[in-house]
């Protein structure tokens, strides 16, 4: 975990969107960005891994104009990239992230921690395979 300025700003986001959430076991939410940064070593990808469910989940309360007050367009560009929109397949998704060399480390830590199924009680959830697939592509280097 890379500790700044900078990174202190994005935790302060982070929890502050994610505060009442709760992941699929009831646990709460902010764990979760929280762990996959943890994983992580540059500041730039521990900003990434701290936001990278932000706009997706609270797009209605943040944006990426509100973002790029305070990191970089580098950072932006990744968040973009890492926010799924409804309406793209799954791999069309994965498949622009693994252009990305940001995105594609962040992604990583990110699918690895959704397939830990001692975070759901042993349970695979319904996106597994999908989400195991998407591990697999990006860590080929695709």
């Amino acid at each position: 975990m890379f500790y700044s300025e900078l990174v202190k700003k994005a935790c302060e986001i982070c929890f502050e969107a994610h505060k009442e959430d709760k992941d699929k076991a009831g646990y709460p939410y902010v764990f979760h960005p929280f762990y996959v940064a943890s994983q992580l070593d540059s500041e730039n990808e521990v900003i990434v891994a701290l936001l990278h469910d932000v706009l997706e989940d609270h797009g209605d309360t943040y944006s990426f104009d509100d973002l790029a007050k305070y990191f970089s367009e580098e950072i932006i560009e990744a968040l973009r990239l890492l926010t799924h929109q409804k309406d793209v397949p799954y791999m069309e998704y994965v498949h622009a992230i693994s252009k990305n060399v940001l995105a594609r480390k962040v992604k990583i830590e990110d699918l690895k921690h959704n397939l830990d199924i001692r975070r759901t009680n042993g349970m695979k959830t319904k996106k597994y395979d999908l989400y195991q697939h998407a591990l697999e592509y990006l860590e080929k280097g695709n």
